[in-house]
């Protein structure tokens, strides 16, 4: 995760409203591999890390684990794999994060960030970016569904621990 927030940063060109806007963020939901397949019938799925901004200190929370996934139907076939970012604008895309599963589109809204110099951007609870290999044009996150992952998170603190716990509590760490 901390690689893939680093080339974005570093890719100031195409990510320009990224990097201005990313300290201004609740929250940063970080996927360093969504793969998506597809045949008529696709699928998508990745695992990430939420880090999400006291707003007293300004001081980013000790991570999260989340996965996204997604199913579709269509005249599609290929692959790609995707490195994703979803900046969290608002307290509501926090708030439902902190459930056990919700749907972007759905629960939150969800728009494609700006992309390079001069962009500009209406206001969403999340703007997804990504760079992406394959043979698909574009990801679309709507309709993805977003949910805690328990064991990693169990695995990474070594006891179990919600979502409130450690990003809102904070009463948990791993150095």
């Amino acid at each position: 995760a901390r690689v893939t927030l680093g080339e974005f940063m570093r890719d100031t060109k195409n990510y320009e409203w990224l990097n201005a806007n990313l300290g201004k963020a609740k929250g940063v939901l970080i996927y360093p591999q969504v793969v998506k397949v597809g045949f008529v019938w696709g699928g998508s799925g990745g695992t990430g890390v939420l880090l999400v901004k006291d707003a007293k200190t300004g001081e980013w929370s000790n991570p999260a684990f989340y996965t996204m996934g997604s199913v579709s139907w269509g005249l599609q076939i290929g692959g790609e794999v995707a490195e994703v970012i979803l900046l969290v604008n608002s307290q509501k895309g926090v708030d439902s994060l902190m459930t056990n599963k919700f749907k972007l589109g759905v629960d939150a809204s969800v728009a494609l960030g700006p992309v390079g110099a001069g962009a500009k951007a209406e206001f969403a609870d999340f703007y997804s970016f990504s760079k992406s290999k394959g043979a698909f044009a574009g990801m679309s996150l709507s309709g993805s569904v977003i949910d805690v992952r328990s064991g990693l998170n169990k695995a990474y603190y070594g006891k179990d621990v919600t979502p409130v716990d450690i990003l809102v509590k904070a009463n948990v760490s791993n150095k």
